[in-house]
C-alpha cells in the first residue's frame, strides 16, 4: 500500500495521551489535529497535558465539549485523514466521525482485552486482585472497546502496587504497543485478531462514594479496594469515632493469632467488625476475622 506520510486525527488526553501522541510524533505520523479535554476544577490533576503536548510541538489542537463533538463532522471531512487515534480520551466519539478516516479508527484502553471492557479498567483489575492487565490497541466501533484487537502489551500487577503505580506501567505498555505497529500502520495495513467479546465484561465509572469500605467483606477485599483507589484517586474511606478518614495504604491480610501481639488480638476478640484504634494502631477488623494494620489514615 501506499507508504507516503499517513495522516491522523488524534482524540487524547491523560498519561497515556502524551505518551502515545509522542509515539506517533517520533514514528513518523502527521498530526493534522489533536481534540482534547478542558481539566475539570474537581478533579486532581495528577498527569500529563495534551495540550501542553501540543504547544510544544505547534500541532493544532482543540478543546471540545461532549456536545460539540457531532460538529467536528464537516472539519475532519475537509481533513480527510487516513487515521482517526483516540487515547484516553474520555466521550464517546460519535459513529459518523469514527467513518471519516480513509484507513482505521483506532482506541487504546488500559486493559487487556476483551477483559476490563468501559471505564476505569485499571482501578477494577486492581480491585479484583488480577496479576496482570495492560494496554491494547483496537479498532474502533459503535460499542466501545469491541473492535478488533491490532496490538496489545502485558503488564504485571504486584500484590503490593496501587493502582496508579499500574496505570504507571499501563501508560508506559501503551506507549510501546504504538511504537510496536506503527511501522505497520504508516504502510497502510493493520493488523487484527478477533477480540472475543464472550470473554471479560463491561465495567462503569466508579464515584469516589465507591470507596467506603464495607468492613464485612473479606480482608482481601478490602485490601484490594485501598491499593485500587489510593491517591491520587478519591481513596478508601470509613466513618470512625464521629469522623471520617481516608484509608490510603494497609498492611497484607493479617491472621490475628499469627501476626498482632496478644493484647490486640483480646482485643479484636471482643470486636465487632470495623475500624478500631489499639495502642495508637489503626486496625480494620474484617468479616472473614482476619485484620488488616492502616498504615496510613487521615481524616477527612
Amino acid at each position: 500500500m501506499n507508504q507516503a506520510h499517513k495522516h491522523a486525527v488524534v482524540f487524547a488526553y491523560h498519561d497515556v495521551g502524551v505518551y502515545c501522541l509522542q509515539a506517533l510524533l517520533d514514528g513518523g505520523m502527521h498530526i493534522d489535529l489533536v481534540i482534547t479535554h478542558a481539566d475539570d476544577p474537581n478533579e486532581n490533576i495528577w498527569f500529563g497535558s495534551v495540550a501542553k503536548l501540543c504547544q510544544d510541538h505547534h500541532i493544532p489542537y482543540q478543546i471540545i465539549e461532549r456536545n460539540q463533538l457531532a460538529n467536528l463532522l464537516p472539519q475532519l471531512q475537509r481533513l480527510a485523514p487516513d487515521y482517526i487515534f483516540s487515547f484516553y480520551y474520555r466521550f464517546m466519539i460519535p459513529v459518523e466521525l469514527l467513518k471519516v478516516p480513509k484507513i482505521a479508527a483506532l482506541n487504546m484502553h488500559g486493559s487487556l482485552l476483551p477483559k476490563y471492557r468501559g471505564r476505569a479498567p485499571v482501578n477494577w483489575a486492581v480491585l479484583h486482585g488480577e496479576v496482570e492487565t495492560g494496554a491494547t490497541l483496537h479498532i474502533m466501533e459503535a460499542k466501545p472497546d469491541a473492535g478488533d484487537i491490532v496490538g496489545q502489551i502485558a503488564v504485571p500487577i504486584k500484590i503490593h502496587e496501587t493502582a496508579h503505580e499500574v496505570f504507571n506501567k499501563v501508560s508506559s505498555a501503551a506507549k510501546r504497543v504504538m511504537e510496536n505497529v506503527l511501522p505497520t500502520l504508516i504502510q497502510g495495513d493493520v493488523p487484527r485478531q478477533p477480540n472475543d467479546l464472550q470473554q471479560g465484561a463491561y465495567f462503569g465509572g466508579r464515584k469516589p462514594e465507591d470507596g467506603r469500605v464495607d468492613w464485612t467483606q473479606s480482608a482481601i477485599s478490602i485490601y484490594n479496594l485501598i491499593r485500587a483507589v489510593a491517591p491520587p484517586y478519591p481513596g478508601a474511606f470509613s466513618e470512625f469515632q464521629g469522623k471520617t478518614w481516608l484509608l490510603a495504604k494497609s498492611s497484607l491480610p493479617l491472621d490475628p493469632k499469627v501476626g498482632l501481639p496478644p493484647q490486640m488480638v483480646h482485643f479484636l476478640e471482643k470486636s465487632t467488625p470495623g475500624l478500631h484504634l489499639v495502642d495508637n494502631r489503626y486496625f480494620g477488623l474484617c468479616g472473614d476475622g482476619k485484620v488488616l494494620e492502616l498504615l496510613s489514615v487521615q481524616a477527612l
